[in-house]
C-alpha cells in the first residue's frame, strides 16, 4: 500500500486528541479586536472540538493524527 498523505492545511489547524476527537481553535480571534468585548475575547482563546458529523471528513484528512 502506498503511504497515505496528510493535507497540510489540515494538519495546521486541526489537532487529534487521546480520544480522538478533533481539536480546533475558534475563529473570530485575528483582527478586528477593538469593538470585541474582554468576554469574548477570552472565550475565543480557547480550544473546541470539530462537531461529530465532520469528524470522518478530518479524519481522512489526517490520516496518521
Amino acid at each position: 500500500m502506498p503511504k497515505l498523505k496528510t493535507n497540510k492545511s489540515a494538519r495546521k489547524r486541526f489537532k487529534l486528541t487521546k480520544t480522538g476527537k478533533v481539536k480546533r481553535m475558534k475563529e473570530g480571534a485575528r483582527h478586528i479586536l477593538t469593538k470585541k468585548s474582554s468576554k469574548r475575547k477570552s472565550r475565543l482563546k480557547a480550544s473546541t472540538t470539530v462537531h461529530k458529523t465532520f469528524e470522518k471528513k478530518m479524519r481522512s484528512l489526517l490520516p496518521y493524527g
